[in-house]
């Protein structure tokens, strides 16, 4: 009897989150937000040919479990609700833009936001959650100020969440399989994800995810009788990433470069607060302009174009790209191109201006 409260008490929240307009809007920037360009090798010869091919999706993460399960009544709530997400996930998000995009490749990133940006701030909410837990507010504080760290965007994010949790990258992988199966019986469409695994600094942590996901997507496929290709592959986002990309190019078969994490980690301090200093050192002309909205080349390129070098030495076919925002400055296209990236992503407003810049790259560097 408990269990089953306990659950049904999970699966409420879960559904009271998706559904909160607040949640809604932070999921709509989670979700459909970035479009992906193609920059394919032909496009040397003839320029014109840049197609929106790319969707890229992040998970969502609405009610997700926010203790780490110790006995066996939580394990088995925590996997119920875990169940339930991956079923909402699937079918508000995965299976519309597989549709949407009619069999052109759709990129999944697993989750990457640190925990403690989905948990309650407001008293009132906080009470509700410990109300429908069966806890006391104080509980609920001290979980909450347990998630709390001193520097979230280089802590418990990422590929770390899923070491931590596992349960989180299977709820992902089978929304994400799952999705793929319904759409084609559905509407015929070959769907081939791509499943991104973000914030991986070594290659040990992409080994064991990808296991994860391969075990998963096993199971799904076995208990559907299907067989749909899939694709693994990673951001690099850190600078040791792309010092050891040949050693992360045997698992991984796809790169995406990540230059806002990698810009920051390169320069050493935080896009989010760098502004209140940046404008002193573009006055005293030690900057030239936004690292964050113009790819520093000299340095962060360096490593970027190092990492292509080692990705390819091992998998000669590994398909390249940058996220961020980033792809929509026309000089760091052109570094892309010179560097042979297949795609770049950007903002949906930023599109037209990213197509025009891989167009004109192609014919600048034609005799390249």
């Amino acid at each position: 009897m408990e269990l089953r409260q306990t659950i049904r008490t999970g699966i409420r929240n879960i559904r009271r989150a998706w559904w909160e307009p607040g949640l809604m809007l932070a999921l709509s920037a989670l979700l459909v937000a970035a479009a992906w360009l193609w920059i394919p090798a032909p496009l040397v010869e003839n320029p014109v040919q840049t197609e929106l091919l790319y969707i890229q999706v992040d998970s969502g993460t609405h009610g997700m479990v926010r203790w780490k399960p110790k006995t066996m009544v939580e394990r088995q709530t925590a996997r119920a609700i875990v169940d339930h997400m991956a079923t909402l996930h699937k079918k508000n998000t995965l299976c519309p833009a597989h549709k949407a995009l009619e069999g052109r490749p759709m990129t999944v990133r697993f989750l990457d936001p640190p925990l403690h940006e989905f948990v309650p701030t407001e008293e009132a909410d906080i009470e509700k959650l410990a109300k429908d837990m069966n806890k006391s507010v104080e509980d609920i504080k001290a979980i909450i100020a347990g998630l709390h760290e001193f520097n979230p965007m280089m802590g418990h994010r990422g590929c770390r969440l899923s070491v931590t949790y596992p349960e989180i990258a299977e709820m992902q992988t089978r929304a994400v399989i799952e999705a793929a199966i319904n759409v084609r019986r559905e509407t015929g469409i070959n769907v081939i994800p791509e499943i991104m695994i973000p914030l991986v600094g070594e290659d040990k942590e992409l080994i064991y995810v990808k296991k994860i996901i391969d075990k998963t997507a096993k199971e799904v496929l076995a208990e559907n009788d299907m067989d749909i290709p899939y694709l693994v592959g990673t951001m690099i986002e850190i600078p040791r990433a792309a010092l050891t990309a040949d050693e992360l190019a045997k698992e991984a078969q796809f790169f995406s470069f990540g230059t806002n994490d990698l810009s920051q980690m390169t320069f050493g301090f935080s896009r989010d607060d760098a502004g209140k200093f940046l404008d002193y050192y573009y006055e005293k002309k030690i900057y030239e302009f936004d690292p964050f909205a113009r790819l520093d080349v000299a340095g962060v390129g360096k490593l970027i174009k190092m990492a292509v070098q080692l990705g390819r030495s091992v998998r000669p076919d590994i398909k390249l790209g940058i996220c961020g925002e980033h792809g929509g400055d026309p000089s760091t296209v052109d570094f892309c191109h010179q560097v042979g990236l297949n795609y770049v992503s950007c903002s949906p407003f930023r599109v037209p201006i990213a197509r025009l810049a891989a167009a004109q790259a192609c014919i600048r560097h034609k005799n390249d």
